[in-house]
């Protein structure tokens, strides 16, 4: 009797197994989401990180935790994170982490976007450069945003959409003689982490983007806010330590 049961349930587990190998899920199902969109609470600064294949790690999770733990402060107008990006299908960063986009920007009804944060990625000094509607998107979000930002190279895709013309910037070390050459009307400056002019803030981008929303955070919520935002992840946070460019 004993061995009928053991042979009974070794069949059914080899017949459940067979049918999840061969079994393909059925992605068109009605009731399978794929996509959610994340949940905006009111009242918050809306904040969009432009994503796309071979973005940088660092410069896209270093500012997105940074303005995530928000959220954990009492008494401020925190922020609503979220990744727009020209397709609904996942993202690959330069390291290799799979990322599914929040919004669409070729498709979707958007947020209004008080915040727009452009991290490096891998193509930002070629053929990013000329994608005009990704170009496009950003130059409309300009209009009404109160705060772009760049880490790194991310600086170049705001400079091919013209918002740079008439501010100060910089970008990652090694690649401002390139921005120069590039873009020979900007002034971009070498030795500061970061440059804040106007509605504009550019960083040198790596573990630096960090210290860049830091001060984004310093400048909106306060000294007291931006270092327990820091404390938050272990990072020692005094503005007059970074070297930076605030033009009045």
């Amino acid at each position: 009797m004993k061995k009928l049961v053991l042979l009974s349930t070794l069949l059914i587990i080899l017949s459940c197994k067979d049918s999840q190998e061969t079994k393909p899920l059925d992605y068109a199902r009605d009731d399978i989401v794929i996509k959610q969109f994340p949940e905006l609470e009111p009242n918050r600064y809306n904040v969009a990180f432009l994503i796309m294949d071979g973005v940088y790690n660092t410069e896209l999770t270093a500012p997105y935790d940074i303005f995530q733990h928000t959220i954990f402060r009492d008494n401020i107008k925190a922020m609503n994170v979220f990744t727009v990006a020209n397709t609904d299908n996942p993202i690959t960063t330069f390291e290799g982490m799979r990322l599914l986009p929040d919004f669409n920007y070729m498709t979707d009804a958007l947020p209004k976007i008080d915040i727009l944060v452009v991290p490096s990625a891998e193509h930002h000094l070629d053929t990013d450069l000329e994608d005009e509607v990704m170009l496009d998107f950003v130059r409309g979000v300009d209009k009404e945003a109160q705060f772009i930002t760049s880490h790194c190279d991310g600086a170049f895709v705001l400079a091919k959409a013209g918002l740079l013309d008439n501010v100060v910037s910089t970008t990652f070390p090694s690649d401002i003689d390139a921005m120069r050459d590039m873009f020979p009307n900007l002034d971009i400056r070498k030795d500061v982490l970061f440059v804040h002019d106007g509605k504009y803030i550019t960083s040198a981008g790596g573990a630096k983007s960090f210290e860049a929303a830091l001060y984004l955070s310093e400048y909106l919520y306060g000294k007291a806010i931006a270092e327990s935002l820091a404390g938050g992840l272990v990072i020692d946070w005094k503005l007059e330590d970074v070297p930076h460019l605030i033009i009045e």
